[in-house]
């Protein structure tokens, strides 16, 4: 299945955390599975904040990619489109919020679950959870809002 973030226009996949075009980026990759935004990602022995386990800006970021991921996936859906098929729209992150439920160990792969949980015509609210071998690591909130063309690299020609 091909990630949403894959079929983001060029002038908006360089982002640091999902953009296919950074070469450095973290490469979030979201898969659209029955409702629900989908993603799987190891982090490297360097994504450390104390030994043994995960630096929690990285897991705010990998939340904050998804999610804006999931908003588009579920915009798609609301509106006839299938996620992972057509191109997906771009979305941007109005508010971020984290809730750190326990330390997160480094080491094993993290799983990436979320839904949206409002869908508006600009605005859309994701719920996302942080999963380690089955246990929630991190729960995050995200306030996704379309992005505006004046943000594309070609001027919002």
């Amino acid at each position: 299945m091909t990630a949403l973030q894959d079929l983001y226009p060029d002038d908006f996949a360089h982002c640091y955390g999902c953009g296919r075009l950074n070469t450095h980026g973290l490469h979030v990759k979201t898969e659209w599975q029955d409702g629900e935004g989908v993603a799987h990602f190891q982090p490297a022995p360097h994504h450390i904040t104390l030994p043994g386990f995960v630096y929690g800006g990285l897991l705010a970021s990998l939340a904050d990619c998804h999610a804006i991921a999931t908003a588009a996936g579920a915009t798609m859906v609301a509106t006839g489109q299938v996620p992972g098929r057509d191109p997906t729209p771009r979305f941007v992150t109005a508010s971020l919020n984290v809730d750190f439920l326990r330390p997160t160990p480094l080491g094993p792969e993290l799983l990436l679950r979320s839904r949206a949980t409002e869908i508006g015509e600009r605005k859309v609210v994701v719920g996302l959870s942080v999963f380690v071998d089955g246990l929630e690591c991190v729960k995050a909130r995200v306030v996704a809002v379309r992005a505006p063309t004046t943000m594309r690299a070609s001027g919002g020609s």
